[in-house]
C-alpha cells in the first residue's frame, strides 16, 4: 500500500482531499481510491486453526499482516493491516516500514506467529502475536506497544480489505466502536479491546487513515465510504506508557453484521483462551503423525520439518477436503489485482501437479488421511468429463487455466496406485484412456503435451513422459486388481512403446552441450537431433532445442523407469550441473532450465510478461526444490551422504519463521547486493507447498536410504524387482 499511497500524498496536499485538523463527518473524499494491489509474495507466516469450522487464514509479509483468506483458500479478502505510531505533532511512522523486524513462531508445535518491530529512531517497539479463533472466522492480533522514550504516543490500526478478491467495489462504514467493510458477498469488521477511542473509514491513498496521519499527524472521522478501495482505521487506547496492551479482532462474514458478530464473540472469549485452543489443535495434529526422522540432525532442522507439515496441513481448504493450494501468495505481476489475473494470480489455486507433490510429502510424514483426501479430490472433484485433470482449479474444482498438461493427469493415477485406491478405478480408466488418446492441436500424438511441467512450452518433455509412462503402468496395476485385464494390457503396451520412443524424442546425440548423448529440456518436433529453434519465453532468447537443458529427466529415475547409473542419465546430470547449477552460501541449487526468465528484473523489480522477447529483462532464479530432486536421484545412485547434504542445503533457505520459498537469489543481478543476498529467498511464492513437501519427503528418503515414493510396480516392470 505504501507505493500506492506515498505517490499520491503530494497531490493530496495541493488538492485538499485531506482536510486539516478540524473533525469531518459523512462520506469520505477521494473515491474510488488508489488501484488495489496485493502485497509481495515473500510471506513470513501462514496460519489458520486446525479445525474445519473456522474458514479463515492469515499471512504475514515483512512486519505486517498481509492477505487474509475468506471464505476459502482461493479467495483473498483482506490485503493488509498495519499500525501507525505518531506523537500527534511531529512524526508518524508505519510499523512495517521499520528496518528492525523479527518474525518467529512462538511454539514449534503450532502456527502462532509473533512480529517484533522496533522504530528506526528507537522511540517505540511493537510486539504483535497472530492466531485465528477455532470457534469463529476471526483473526486476532494481540499487541504490546512500548514507548522507549517514556513519552506517550498514539497507536492506530489500519486495515485494508479487498473483499472477495476485488478491492475496487467495497463499501465501508463506522458502527459504534467498530469499522466495517462490505461487498456483494463478503464483509470484514475491525474492533479492539479496549475499544477504539476513534474510528474512520476512507479511500486508499486519499482519505484513509495512513494518508491522513502521515500528512497531518491527525485522524479526521469519516462515517462512510460508498464504493471503491476502502480502508478501515481505529485509534487504540494504547499509549506505550500507561496503557501498553490491546487486542485487535478482524472478523469475517457474509454480511457486516456477521463479521462484527464474529469479532465480538472472539473478544468475549478472550485471546488467551483462543490461543490455547488454537495451539492445542495443532499440537494434537502433530501427535497423530510421524515424529521428525533421524535424518534431521539439528533442532532447527526438526523445527523446520514440523513447520513444513503444519504448513502443508494449513494449505488445505476447510470446506473442500483434499483441495490443497500451491501457495497463499501472489508473486509479481500476479499481485496487481488486474481483471486479467483474477483470481489474483494463480498460486492460491489447486494444481494437480503440486497436489501430487503435497500428497506424497504428507504421506511420507505419516498423514495418509490427507493424501487420500487429495487423490479423492482430484478424481472426485477436479477430473473433467473426458478424463483429464485441469491445469488448475479453484478449491471448488472449477477450472481456471485450461491448457492440457499430461503430467497433471498422470500423477493422480500414480498417487491412486500408491495409496491402493482401487475404488478410484473408474476415474483412473478415464484418465489413462485420455492420455493414450490425446492429440495436440496439430494432431501430435501422446506423449506430446500442450504444456510441460514449467507450463511455458509444448512438445515432448522427458519429465512429462516419465509421469505418463509411470501413470500408465500404475493404471495397468489398478486395472488388474479391478478385473480389467484387457485395459491392463493396453496400458502396459502403450507405456512400453513410449519408453522405446523416448530416446529419439528427447535424447540428443549431436547437441552442442556434450559429445555424449544427453536429455534436452524438450523437443518441438519429437526429434532430439534436429536443430529446431524456439523462444524460451519470459523475455528470454531463442535457442536451438538441443542447447536447452533442465533436470526433469530425473523423474525417469525417481519413478522407476531408468536406472540411476544409466550412461545417458549420468551424462545429463553433468550437463545440467555445468549449464544451470550455481553454488550459493546456502548450497548448490538449479535453475529450471537454460536461460530461464521467470523471476525478477536485474534491478530487483517484479517480473512481468510484457517485456519483449530476446530482451533478457527478467531472470529466473534458483529453485531449492530441485536440490531435493537431486537428493532423491543421489539416493537411487547409492550416494546417501550427498543426499543428506541436499537435505541440509534445502533446509537453509527458509525464513526466520520457517516459510520456504519457490526461488532464491542466484548469480544474476541484482543478486549479491546487500538487500539481495545470494542463496536467500527472493519475492517468489512463499511458502511454496511443493518446497515444504520436498523437504519432508527427502527427510524420510534419507532416513530410509531409498526413494520411498518410487512406484514398485513401475520399477519392477522396467528394471526388475
Amino acid at each position: 500500500m505504501r507505493k500506492l499511497m506515498f505517490g499520491a500524498l503530494a497531490g493530496l496536499l495541493v488538492t485538499g482531499l485531506i482536510p486539516g485538523i478540524a473533525a469531518a463527518q459523512g462520506e469520505a473524499p477521494g473515491a474510488p481510491g488508489a488501484h488495489p494491489s496485493w502485497l509481495p509474495a515473500d510471506k513470513t507466516g501462514f496460519g489458520t486453526a486446525h479445525n474445519r469450522s473456522s474458514n479463515v487464514w492469515f499471512t504475514l509479509q515483512g512486519g505486517q499482516l498481509s492477505e487474509v483468506y475468506y471464505p476459502d483458500l482461493s479467495t483473498p479478502s483482506v490485503r493488509s493491516m498495519n499500525f501507525v505510531v505518531t506523537d500527534g505533532r511531529s512524526f508518524a511512522d508505519i510499523d512495517s516500514a521499520a528496518k528492525a523486524q523479527q518474525v518467529r513462531r512462538t511454539d514449534d508445535d503450532s502456527l502462532t506467529y509473533e512480529q517484533t518491530i522496533t522504530d528506526d529512531q528507537h522511540r517505540w517497539r511493537l510486539r504483535k502475536t497472530y492466531v485465528t479463533d477455532p470457534a469463529a472466522t476471526t483473526v486476532l492480533v494481540d499487541v504490546d506497544f512500548q514507548s522507549l522514550t517514556g513519552r506517550p504516543y498514539q497507536l492506530y490500526a489500519v486495515a485494508d480489505p479487498d473483499l472477495t478478491n476485488d478491492g475496487s467495489d467495497d463499501s465501508a462504514a463506522r458502527k459504534g466502536n467498530a469499522v466495517t467493510a462490505q461487498d456483494a458477498t463478503n464483509a470484514a469488521a475491525l474492533i479492539a479491546k479496549p475499544a477504539f477511542t476513534k474510528t474512520s473509514v476512507g479511500y486508499a491513498g486519499n482519505s484513509d487513515g495512513t494518508a491522513q496521519l502521515m500528512t497531518t499527524f491527525k485522524l479526521n472521522t469519516y462515517d462512510t465510504a460508498a464504493k471503491g478501495n476502502v480502508v478501515l482505521t481505529g485509534q487504540t487506547s494504547a499509549d506505550g506508557v500507561r496503557n501498553r496492551h490491546v487486542t485487535l479482532a478482524l472478523g469475517m462474514g457474509a454480511k457486516a453484521a456477521d463479521a462484527l458478530g464474529s469479532a465480538q464473540a472472539s473478544q468475549r472469549r478472550g485471546v488467551r483462551d483462543i490461543t490455547r485452543a488454537y495451539d492445542r489443535g495443532w499440537e494434537q495434529y502433530l501427535r497423530g503423525i510421524s515424529k521428525p526422522p533421524s535424518s534431521l540432525k539439528t533442532d532447527a532442522e526438526r523445527d523446520l520439518y514440523k513447520a513444513s507439515m503444519l504448513t502443508l496441513a494449513a494449505s488445505e481448504d476447510k470446506h473442500h477436503p483434499g483441495a490443497f493450494i500451491a501457495s497463499p501468495s501472489m508473486p509479481w505481476r500476479f499481485g496487481n489485482n488486474d481483471p486479467e489475473w483474477s483470481p489474483s494470480g494463480t498460486y492460491h489455486l489447486v494444481w494437480p501437479r503440486d497436489l501430487y507433490q503435497i500428497a506424497t510429502g504428507l504421506a511420507a510424514g505419516g498423514d495418509q488421511a490427507a493424501a487420500n483426501r487429495a487423490v479423492s479430490y482430484m478424481f472426485g472433484t477436479q477430473q473433467q468429463a473426458d478424463g483429464h485433470m485441469p491445469q488448475n482449479s479453484r478449491v471448488d474444482g472449477v477450472p481456471y487455466w485450461t491448457s492440457i498438461q499430461l503430467d497433471e493427469t498422470a500423477f493422480p493415477i500414480v498417487l491412486a496406485q500408491q495409496l491402493g485406491r482401487t475404488d478410484l478405478w473408474p476415474g483412473v480408466r478415464k484418465a489413462a484412456d485420455f492420455i493414450i488418446g490425446y492429440q495436440g492441436p496439430n494432431g501430435q500424438a501422446s506423449p506430446y503435451t500442450q504444456q510441460e511441467r514449467w507450463e511455458e512450452q509444448d512438445g515432448w518433455s522427458p519429465s512429462t513422459i516419465a509421469s505418463v509412462i509411470a501413470g500408465l503402468v500404475c493404471a495397468a496395476d489398478l486395472a488388474s486388481h479391478s478385473g480389467a485385464p484387457a485395459d491392463a494390457a493396453r496400458y502396459l503396451a502403450a507405456a512400453d512403446k513410449m519408453k522405446a520412443d523416448l530416446p529419439k524424442q528427447t535424447i540428443t546425440t549431436n547437441g552442442p552441450l556434450s559429445k555424449d548423448p544427453y536429455f534436452v529440456r524438450l523437443t518441438k518436433d519429437a526429434n532430439a537431433n534436429a536443430p529446431t529453434t524456439y523462444n524460451l519465453g519470459n523475455s528470454s532468447v531463442t535457442m536451438d532445442q538441443r542447447a536447452v537443458t533442465d533436470a526433469g529427466f530425473l523423474d525417469l529415475v525417481r519413478l522407476g523407469i531408468y536406472r540411476a547409473d544409466d550412461p545417458v542419465v549420468k551424462n545429463s546430470v553433468r550437463v545440467t550441473d555445468k549449464e544451470i547449477a550455481f553454488t550459493t552460501p546456502t548450497g548448490q541449487f538449479w535453475h529450471r532450465y537454460t536461460k530461464d526468465g521467470y523471476g525478477e528484473q536485474a534491478d530487483g523489480s517484479p517480473w512481468d510478461y510484457t517485456f519483449p522477447a530476446e530482451s533478457r529483462t527478467t531472470f529466473g532464479r534458483l529453485w531449492p526444490l530441485l536440490a531435493g530432486e537431486r537428493g532423491e536421484y543421489e539416493l537411487t545412485l547409492g550416494d546417501p551422504s550427498s543426499a543428506a547434504r541436499r537435505l541440509r542445503d534445502l533446509g537453509r533457505v527458509s525464513s526466520s519463521a520457517e516459510t520456504m520459498p519457490e526461488q532464491v537469489w542466484d548469480e544474476n543481478p541484482p543478486s549479491g547486493r546487500p538487500e539481495f543476498p545470494t542463496g536467500t529467498p527472493n519475492t517468489s511464492a512463499t511458502p511454496l507447498a511443493w518446497t515444504h513437501a520436498q523437504y519432508v519427503r527427502l527427510a524420510w528418503d534419507v532416513k530410509a536410504g531409498s526413494v520411498l515414493e518410487t512406484p514398485r510396480v513401475v520399477r519392477c516392470h522396467f528394471l526388475g524387482c
